[in-house]
């Protein structure tokens, strides 16, 4: 049995080794990870100050610049609009003002020319009539 014990012991000792060198790697794993992670980190962090802060100033001028313009658009389509609608209304106003003129102006002149149409249908029907008897 003591032979057996001793191998049993080489083989509990060459495993508890292993185990520990799996342990040391996976300690060395975790810190190498955590080394890279920081690097990592680091770097998007230059790449932010470098290239994206600058653009992120620019884009928000340039936004701003937009702002201001489609400001300016809407209120200049706002005062044009009033003054197409100013306009749209006195047009409205003259030709109210034209067609109740023309109307004033005609009524006597289409009086007089019902008279006479009535005048002569009159003459005609009584010229017939006479012809008739």
């Amino acid at each position: 049995m003591s032979g057996e014990l001793g191998t049993t012991n080489l083989l509990l000792g060459i495993m508890a080794a292993v185990s520990v060198v799996e342990a040391l790697v996976i300690i060395g794993l975790g810190v190498g990870g955590f080394m890279v992670y920081r690097r990592v980190t680091a770097l998007v962090e230059g790449i932010e100050q470098r290239q994206i802060a600058p653009t992120m100033v620019r884009v928000n001028a340039i936004l701003d610049d937009v702002k201001g313009v489609t400001a300016k658009v809407k209120e200049e389509t706002e005062r044009v609009d009033h003054a197409i609608r100013t306009t749209i209304d006195r047009v409205d106003d003259t030709a109210d003002r034209v067609r109740s003129n023309v109307r004033a102006k005609t009524s006597r002149l289409v009086g007089f020319l019902r008279g006479l149409r009535v005048a002569i249908e009159s003459m005609l029907q009584d010229r017939h009539q006479r012809q008739a008897t």
